[in-house]
Order: C-alpha cells, then sequence, then structure tokens
C-alpha cells in the first residue's frame, strides 16, 4: 500500500516542479511581472533568512499552539455536540438548520465582535478558530451516526447490548470515517481562520508574518511563508490520516 502511493506523489512533485520551472522562466523573459510574482528561485531562497531574521521557528510555535489549542477544543467539542444531537431527536430539529448556517457563514468577518470580547490576543485567534471549524464537525458527527446500517443497530439489540455498549461497539466505530471527514473540514475552516486572523489583527504568528512581509513588499518572504504554511497543514492532515488508520485498524 505504500509503495503504491509513491508513484502518484512523484508525478505530483515532478508537474510541480515543471510548474514552477515554466514560471521562473516566463519572469526571467519578462513575460510576467515580477512586480507581482517573484522568482520561483528567490522564494525557496528566502527560506533561511525568514528563519534567521523573522524567527519563522517561534512563530511556527505560536501559531502551532493556537491551532492545536483550537483543533482540540473543535474536536471535542464538536464531536460531544454532535453525539447530543444525535441522542435527543427534538434538540436536533431545532439547531441543525442553525448549524448548518453557521458552518457556511463567513466566521472571519465577525473578528471585531471576537476582538471587543477577548482583546486583541491569542485568545481571539483560538476563538475564531475554534468557531470556524465547529459546524462541519457537528454536522459529519451527525451524519456518520445517522447513517450506520440499521442491520448493525439489530445486532447489538439480539445481543442485548446496552445502550452504551451499543455506541461503544458499534454506532462509533462505524461512523467514525464520516467523522473524521468532519474534524478535517473544521481544521481546514480553523487553520484558514487562525492565519487569516492573525493577519487582520497583526497579532500573533505565521499570519503576522505574512503582513510584515507584505507591508515591506518583500515578496519572496511573504510567497515562502505561504508555502511554509500550506507544508505545516500537508504534515497535519497526513497526522490525521494516519489516526484514522489506526482508529479503524481493521480498515
Amino acid at each position: 500500500m505504500a509503495l503504491a502511493r509513491i508513484p502518484p506523489i512523484l508525478v505530483g512533485l515532478a508537474t510541480l516542479g515543471l510548474f514552477l520551472g515554466l514560471v521562473e522562466i516566463l519572469l526571467r523573459l519578462q513575460i510576467l511581472n515580477a512586480f507581482v510574482i517573484p522568482l520561483p528561485s528567490a522564494v525557496f531562497g528566502s527560506f533561511g533568512r525568514l528563519f534567521r531574521e523573522e524567527e519563522l521557528a517561534r512563530r511556527l510555535l505560536l501559531t502551532g499552539a493556537e491551532a492545536l489549542t483550537a483543533s482540540l477544543l473543535v474536536a471535542i467539542v464538536g464531536i460531544g455536540l454532535g453525539m447530543l444531537l444525535y441522542r435527543f431527536r427534538i434538540l436536533r430539529l431545532a439547531t441543525e438548520p442553525w448549524v448548518a448556517a453557521v458552518a457556511a457563514a463567513p466566521i472571519v468577518l465577525a473578528y471585531p465582535l471576537f476582538l471587543v470580547i477577548f482583546g486583541r490576543s491569542a485568545a481571539t485567534i483560538v476563538a475564531m478558530g475554534f468557531a470556524a471549524g465547529l459546524g462541519p464537525v457537528i454536522l459529519k458527527t451527525l451524519e456518520g451516526l445517522n447513517g450506520v446500517r440499521k442491520s448493525l443497530i439489530n445486532v447489538g439489540r439480539s445481543y442485548n447490548l446496552t445502550p452504551a455498549q451499543q455506541f461503544r461497539m458499534i454506532l462509533l466505530p462505524a461512523a467514525v470515517p464520516t467523522i473524521f471527514v468532519g474534524v478535517r473540514l473544521g481544521l481546514i475552516f480553523a487553520l484558514i481562520n487562525l492565519v487569516g486572523v492573525e493577519f487582520l489583527i497583526n497579532f500573533g504568528g505565521l499570519g503576522q508574518l505574512i503582513n510584515d512581509l507584505a507591508e515591506r513588499y518583500d515578496l519572496p518572504g511573504m510567497f515562502a511563508t505561504i508555502i511554509f504554511v500550506i507544508l505545516v497543514s500537508v504534515v497535519i492532515f497526513a497526522a490525521l490520516e494516519r489516526m484514522e488508520r489506526w482508529l479503524r485498524p481493521a480498515q
């Protein structure tokens, strides 16, 4: 299985390399505007400078701590609320449309309200990430539990399992794939809003660095930081995928 994943990865890297090489050539031929798009070679050459002069590692730790806090809150609260809505039908009917509306809303636009409540601090950034990622986790948890086949539930009843045993041994394992889809979506929304709010309020880690570099018109450094954020996100989602496999050993 691991070997089967290598060719697509190599093809993807080769395609990306060809694209960046083409952009480099077009910029050097002045077909593309170098005042808008920096040279890819200059972008990748900026990483060392960012670590030395801009404290990229420290900023990563700060944004990472905020992202970890928001992600844990999103997963714990979102899955818990999804289970609660599954358990109480009247509560689900009353609140599910509102949860869906919040999940689709551009939460980042509400950052002035969060600033008033929490002040210009890391608490605002964490709260924004949490609010943005909560809806998808609730909805997907509810969808996963509702999608469990009735035959599995009937098997549990035939063995006289208690409701708690049915939930632990049947409902939750069967719903794990869909729940993890919600967790992934929640983390995507949380990370987007985290970095976005850091950029908007000029406070925090990587988002603030992007803002600083943009104001200094340091395009290579700004693009390098954006690429760094993307790479960090890829690592996070790869770790999440491994966690899902661990929770589903039979798969």
